[in-house]
């Protein structure tokens, strides 16, 4: 598949998903068997670790078909970064997908402020430059919106692995929004 491809392919999953018409498929015991000797994921996601928000389902894909990524405020952490860089240096996958959502706590936490213990305060510190770059009084989608496409930009800041996939034509990075109400996502 073509990058462009790729991103139709996500499109159209979704479009399934909304309209309550899920294929399923690829999620049986051949697929299973199928992907014992590797992986070959489309597209990578990352994506916010709320129960609400399901990638696989809003893309309606199969098991081995997205390489997810998921971590409160989808944010760009070493860890989050890594996982990026393995599957895009040794599996060869061509869009990364960075997808916030409605009403995300995350986000919500970091604009509260506020002393949430180290490792909370860490995770929000992800956020700090979305609550900057945004307009005084944005409301949380704006922001939740605002930290997806900052995190494209720092994916390829802090990867040399992703900027060189990027610039060679070989990875796109897209920033997305997703409707918790009807499951739209929106590519931003």
């Amino acid at each position: 598949m073509t990058i462009d491809g790729i991103i139709e392919r996500l499109k159209s999953g979704n479009e399934r998903f909304v309209s309550d018409k899920l294929e399923g498929k690829l999620q049986d015991t051949s697929r299973r068997d199928a992907l014992t000797g590797g992986q070959e994921p489309f597209a990578i996601l990352l994506s916010c670790a709320d129960s609400r928000v399901v990638p696989e389902l809003a893309f309606d894909t199969g098991l081995g078909e997205l390489f997810v990524v998921r971590v409160a405020g989808n944010v760009a952490n070493t860890s989050s970064i890594a996982s990026i860089e393995y599957a895009v240096a040794h599996l060869g996958t061509q869009v990364i997908v960075v997808m916030g959502h409605e009403s995300c706590g995350a986000v919500t936490a970091a604009m509260n402020g506020g002393n949430n213990g180290h490792n909370i305060n860490h995770l929000l510190s992800h956020v700090t430059p979305a609550l900057a770059a945004s307009n005084d009084g944005a409301n949380v989608n704006d922001v939740v919106k605002k930290n997806a496409e900052l995190t494209v930009e720092e994916l390829t800041s802090r990867s040399s692995i992703l900027k060189d996939a990027v610039d060679s034509g070989k990875l796109k990075i897209v920033p997305a929004y997703y409707n918790l109400g009807s499951g739209k996502v929106d590519f931003l």
